[in-house]
Formats: C-alpha cells, structure tokens, sequence
C-alpha cells in the first residue's frame, strides 16, 4: 500500500507549508511564528490545541470512537544557528538562523498527517500530535516530559521520525535497541603560569599540558574500554593564548562524548578525571574537568520497533524498511520521551544523489519535499494500524 492519495492530494500546500518554516527559523524556545502556524492549522482541521507546553511547545489532541487507546506522534521544530549558503527562493531569511537538520520537515510531515486523520477519522481512539521545541541542545522533549506531557495526554505509545539524507528517498530504518547514543559535554581547563615566550623555564606552559591532555584521551577508547562496546571522545575546541611570543595562563579545552551504555559512560568520565589531572600534576600545573551529562541515549523499545516496521511497510514496502540495527554516534532529545513511555524513533531516507543527500548540519541542506507525503502516511499508517476501527 503506497503513499496515501488524499495524502498526496495535500502535496503542494504541505510543500508550501515547508518551505515557508524554512524561509523563518527559529532558535529553541523562540520558535513563536511556528508554533502559531502550526496551531492555525490544527484548529483549521477540528483538531483541540493545547499551548504553552515547554514554553513554545504544543499538542493537538484528536479523538474518534469509544476506545481508550491511544498514540502520541513527535516532530521538532527548532532550528540551528548557523548561516544558510544555499541560493533558492525559500532560503533562510534570518543571517545566523537555519533548517539544516530538518525539522521544518518533519513539523510539516506531522502536520500532513493530522489533517489526513481529522479528516477520515480511520480509528478508534485518540491521537496526539506533539510538536516540540528545543531539540537542538536545548532538551526541549525533556521539559515537556518534566511539565507532565504524558499525564496530560496519555499515550500508549509514542513514535518520532528523522529524515536521513544517507539514506535513499523511500527507504526506512527500524530496529529495537539502541538507535542514537547518549551526548555528554566536556570542558577541560587547564592552569598554568604565564609568561615572556623566549623563557619558557620560568613558566609552566599550559598550552602543552592541554596538548598532552588531547593525545592521552584518545587512549580511552583505544586502552579502557571492551572492544565490544562503541564510544567516542572527540575534542573540539582549544583556546589559548593572546599573543605569539606570550605564554598564556590558562588553557580550555572542549569537546563531546558519545556512549549507549551508563557504564561506559561512568568509566569514560572516571578515566578523563583521572587523565587531567595526572597529566597536569606531572607537568606542575593544574586542570580540572566539567563533564556536563547531556541527552541520554535514543533505546527503542522492541515491540514498539516492531509495530513501526509493520507500517512502513505498508507505505514502502518490506524491500525498502531495514531492520538490522545500525546505531549511530548522534544524539536526540526524544529519548527522554521513550524513557517515559514505550516508542520507536523511526529513520526514514530523503537522500536523492544530489542536493537532498547533503549531510545534516551543512549549510547547503535542504529537506526533500517529496519525502513529505511518504512521512504523513507512515504516521496515518501508524494511527490507523494501532488503533483500527470495529
């Protein structure tokens, strides 16, 4: 069973939909003019809005039939900060503000399914649709977990979706288990004693403590950890210094870890401690270690995984829904949502060979406006398949 026809029907004006979210970015907790967009809609179609949820966050509720069950669905709608390179007519028109992981796609891909649902009404239950803010560093699915999301619209189940450019268009990636890893922060700062650059026996160079610091934690993976298990430590930053012929005081050093298992992570941060502060001892300075706790990993629940499978295949048949699990290193904020509710988080391609095969988080991205339909009705699918009529 193929793309929804009313679905398709919807194509031009979700389309316009789309590209007009992505011609108006908004940072996490700002995302205003989406969410006042995506209200209209909702109310347009009959569909009861509740707003205020995580600041910007809302979710529309529809009902039909007699039965208690009932199904949450998830789109993000915060946008990063950077600038857009990209030169078509829906670019972005705010310098420093940019749709570059799709979500003003995934917003409209949602959107497409609550009008296809209020209007055919194809279930016995009740459907939430959940937009959130905030997913871009900004945990905006944990505050609405923390605000009551769940108590106030019980969901027996709740189901996100992420394009893929990697990924062709109409293909779809759906296992149990771990899918994304947990992403912690990490800063190391580093205190040495400055001074004149043409006598450095008088003073104690941070920027080389920092620097053996860098190469030390890479010994991490490589030494501490079972080879079985995944994880990554990655530093990022390294800010020294004011001058080239001065030795600077201080040194910091910032980057992420990346883990699926608590105690992978819990070792990670045990060995960096003990890595900065021996390496700085031993070169008589001092370090210390900030390691900020992030989103936690995206761990799909099995019969949740299975249940989604069954209705992309239904829209994209069994050849194009891939099953075996293929975690990845990123990070997402619904794992919070799956922490509390049983769920799935569903990988779907948008990747053509050309410009919608950009990675995420470029500058030239764009989403892949004919993934719209095919994501509407894997959702409607969903709804439908879950809580069928009679």
């Amino acid at each position: 069973m193929p793309i929804i026809n009313r679905i398709a029907e919807f194509q031009p004006e979700l389309t316009a939909t789309r590209r007009d979210i992505h011609a108006h970015p908004e940072l996490g907790f700002e995302e205003h003019r989406t969410s006042d967009l995506v209200a209209k809609a909702l109310e347009s179609w009959g569909i009861e809005v509740h707003r205020g949820i995580a600041g910007t966050g809302l979710v529309g509720v529809l009902r039909n039939g007699t039965s208690k069950r009932s199904i949450g669905f998830r789109a993000d709608m915060d946008c990063l900060p950077m600038t857009e390179t990209n030169d078509f007519g829906h670019r972005s028109t705010t310098p420093g503000k940019m749709h570059a992981c799709g979500h003003d796609g995934h917003t409209t891909m949602l959107l497409g399914a609550a009008r296809y649902l209020a209007e055919t009404k194809n279930f016995d239950g009740t459907v939430n649709f959940i937009f959130q803010p905030a997913e871009e560093g900004g945990g905006g699915g944990r505050v609405m977990v923390e605000e009551g999301l769940f108590d106030r619209f019980p969901c027996d189940a709740v189901y996100g979706m992420h394009n893929s450019p990697e990924l062709p268009l109409g293909e779809a990636r759906i296992f149990a288990g771990p899918a994304l890893a947990a992403a912690d922060r990490i800063t190391i700062t580093v205190h040495g004693k400055g001074g004149h650059a043409s006598r450095p026996q008088q003073c104690v160079d941070p920027v080389l403590v920092a620097s053996h610091i860098v190469v030390a934690t890479q010994s991490i993976v490589a030494r501490s950890m079972d080879p079985i298990d995944t994880a990554v430590v990655s530093i990022c930053q390294f800010h020294a210094g004011e001058a080239s012929n001065v030795i600077p005081e201080t040194a910091e050093l910032r980057g992420t870890v990346r883990t699926f298992k608590p105690e992978v992570q819990d070792m990670i941060e045990r060995r960096l401690g003990d890595i900065v502060r021996a390496t700085a001892e031993a070169h008589g300075a001092k370090a210390e270690l900030s390691f900020q706790r992030g989103y936690p990993p995206t761990v799909n629940h099995a019969e949740q995984a299975e249940r989604a499978a069954l209705a992309a295949v239904a829209v994209l048949g069994e050849a194009k829904v891939h099953r075996k699990p293929v975690p990845r290193m990123g990070a997402e904020d619904f794992s919070y949502m799956l922490q509390a509710r049983p769920g799935c988080f569903i990988g779907i391609g948008q990747g053509d060979g050309g410009r919608h095969s950009v990675s995420l988080h470029n500058p030239r991205y764009d989403f892949n406006d004919e993934l719209i339909p095919l994501g509407s009705s894997l959702f409607a699918r969903l709804a439908e398949q879950e809580m069928p009529k009679g």
